[in-house]
């Protein structure tokens, strides 16, 4: 009976140990990053891990078209404000169920340009509860940069980041120490995306004329931009690499596996060659729209926009050819978690060094 009875205590106490650790996990705060951009709606919860980073639990992403008809009218189609709510909808209440305690929620380019952004600001507030912050480009780019950095390859001099959006593609230049930091050099907004790009010349069956126009347009773009040309020195003269971190990268990667469906842990952090690159272009053009919209790595809802993604970053590769190209599948969302967690682990060190002093003072006499 002894023995029994120390056998239950130790099997109770393993069980104690084990809500323990279960409690710590979830003792966590959680933590949420909402990126609305032109096209999609996309939403992170996630809790920090010990050692740095972060644990997704739960997340969503759907594409709304926010921007759908923007460029020819300027505004915000009521449509695509109503199919927007609608998904922000869907993410308050997975924010309310994970009783998040840390968010930022983000708006980009469609709501940076839109003339009555500032109305559709205040209903989404008013019938989802989240107030959106539309982030000026140089902060988006820096967030992206953020999210990015752990695939940056320090043996190499610089890094062109770029990301190409539904209404807009930034460009980040990013200087990498071998001791493993990285400095920005120069950013710049292109003011077109998938969306506009392919409102303006067709997405759903784009002949060979056509998709030479796309990339003339993109090229015309970078041109307006006025670079400073010491850029392109650089880059020519440095061990370089480019990184892609947008949705157009990630499925050339994933035709270039030869995926049926997306996986994430293949794609994020592959390495693709010139000679690869143009040969799962070449692929991607010669598909027609109803086998785009039957894969299952582009799906109906980007079979229209893919044509226009591949046209802008042939034009970039074009521009700034490089020997070699990063995918990640990371980017707003990530950065912005990034962010939200490291500047909660400051606040909380500063609380705790200010903490003891302001216990000590009622011990201070009074002069």
């Amino acid at each position: 009976m002894p023995g029994r009875g120390a056998g239950h205590e130790s099997a109770g106490g393993a069980r104690r140990r084990r809500s323990r650790r279960r409690h710590r996990a979830h003792a966590r705060p959680v933590f949420a990053a909402l990126d609305l951009g032109t096209n999609n709606c996309r939403l992170l919860i996630a809790r920090p891990v010990a050692g740095g980073g972060f644990k997704v639990i739960d997340s969503f992403s759907r594409i709304v078209r926010l921007g759908e008809g923007l460029k020819a009218d300027g505004v915000l189609s009521k449509a695509a404000m109503d199919r927007t709510i609608a998904a922000l909808q869907v993410c308050a209440e997975k924010m309310k169920r994970w009783r998040v305690a840390h968010r930022r929620t983000v708006a980009t380019a469609a709501c940076r340009q839109a003339a009555n952004s500032a109305e559709f600001v205040e209903r989404v507030k008013r019938e989802t509860g989240i107030q959106l912050d539309v982030i000026g480009a140089e902060e988006e780019a820096h967030l992206t940069v953020q999210s990015c950095a752990p695939l940056f390859d320090h043996s190499d001099e610089m890094t062109l980041v770029f990301d190409i959006g539904g209404g807009s593609t930034e460009l980040v230049w990013i200087a990498l120490e071998p001791t493993g930091t990285h400095r920005l050099v120069h950013w710049v907004s292109l003011p077109l995306g998938v969306v506009t790009l392919a409102e303006s010349f067709g997405g759903r069956e784009v002949s060979d004329e056509t998709y030479a126009a796309m990339v003339a347009e993109v090229q015309a773009r970078i041109d307006a931009a006025k670079l400073p040309a010491e850029l392109s020195r650089r880059l020519a003269a440095s061990r370089t690499h480019m990184m892609g971190t947008s949705g157009t990268v990630t499925i050339l990667a994933s035709l270039h596996l030869g995926l049926r469906r997306y996986e994430r842990d293949k794609v994020d952090g592959l390495w693709l060659m010139p000679a690869q690159i143009e040969a799962v272009g070449a692929k991607l053009r010669a598909m027609q729209y109803d086998a785009r919209a039957a894969h299952g790595c582009i799906g109906p809802e980007r079979a229209d926009l893919v044509i226009a993604g591949a046209a802008i970053f042939e034009a970039i590769w074009r521009h700034w050819p490089s020997p070699r190209l990063r995918v990640a599948d990371r980017g707003l969302r990530e950065g912005i978690l990034v962010t939200l967690m490291a500047d909660n682990i400051h606040h909380r060190s500063k609380a705790r060094a200010h903490g003891p002093r302001a216990e000590a003072k009622p011990s201070v006499p009074a002069e």
